[in-house]
């Protein structure tokens, strides 16, 4: 199976060299092209644009940083719009609202192509092993298309309907992480502050109810000083960002998430965005930019 993969960032590339791994034709582009040389020893090709790897393939992937590198990708001179057509699908796994699939979903369809989002839960190191949840939706035939490199990809792969559900039910679990992040970060300091090993306090949440993965994967990191981005924090802000744009259109009030969001803007007006998610930590203890890149 051939397929394009647009964008090679901290999770871009390490899905796109999964799929090389596992036989793939991969042809790739990256608006900084220099960074497609690692694919390339692995077997890639290279796209000089988005429109050339879609005049190449027949399914072109996409994972991109933010709505705008989303949107620029598609419809800028020699974007996906420019050579997408009949018997091709575009699937976008960027982390986007609605609104933005929407978009993109309507164009592409404009010009006979298929579209699916399918933006995933997980990070870095689910990328690497090939663990990611993925949350799709869209275009059925084409989904089902795309099943052999999802199930590469990911551990497990849910399509949720129409266009907008997926986007939808990423932000929403982006939110609970971040407010989690947050929780987590309070409870390290308030530990501390009271004379308590928050170390120790790790050890007591790994034990309980509220066990869970990410505790015990960032706690250990985190008492360290050390925020390596798995999931850059700008990122985070920004799912955290939409996520209450979502509880706007929807009239929901989600005054945990307000407050993690602030904690996290506080953390990029630090210098912070570019650390890994955790980080937030370093404004919620007081300690503020001391984190280690």
């Amino acid at each position: 199976m051939e397929v394009g993969f647009l964008g090679l960032g901290i999770m871009g590339k390490a899905m796109a060299a999964n799929l090389l791994r596992h036989g793939f034709r991969v042809t790739v582009w990256n608006r900084t092209l220099a960074k497609c040389q690692e694919l390339v020893a692995l077997g890639a090709a290279v796209g000089e644009t988005p429109a050339a790897v879609v005049a190449k393939c027949r399914y072109t992937i996409a994972m991109l940083s933010d709505p705008s590198a989303a949107l620029s990708v598609v419809f800028d001179k020699d974007g996906v719009l420019e050579q997408i057509g009949e018997g091709k699908g575009y699937v976008d796994m960027s982390t986007v609202d609605a609104a933005t699939s929407c978009k993109i979903s309507e164009a592409i369809k404009q010009k006979g192509g298929a579209f699916v989002e399918a933006p995933v839960s997980g990070s870095k190191k689910p990328a690497e092993d090939g663990q990611l949840v993925i949350l799709a939706a869209g275009d059925k035939v084409l989904y089902d298309d795309m099943v052999p490199a999802f199930d590469v990809l990911g551990k497990k792969s849910f399509f949720l309907g129409e266009i907008g559900n997926g986007a939808k039910m990423k932000l929403v679990v982006n939110m609970i992480m971040g407010s989690m992040m947050n929780a987590l970060s309070e409870g390290l300091s308030l530990a501390d502050n009271s004379g308590l090993s928050p170390q120790t306090l790790l050890d007591v949440l790994d034990l309980g109810a509220i066990a869970n993965p990410m505790f015990k994967l960032k706690g250990p990191s985190m008492l360290q000083g050390s925020y390596n981005p798995a999931f850059p924090l700008k990122h985070q802000q920004k799912d955290m960002r939409l996520a209450l744009a979502l509880g706007d259109e929807n009239a929901v009030s989600m005054p945990v998430a307000a407050a993690s969001n602030e904690a996290f803007k506080k953390a990029r007006s630090l210098g912070l965005g570019d650390l890994d998610f955790s980080a937030v930590y370093e404004v919620l203890k007081g300690a503020g930019g001391s984190g280690k890149a």
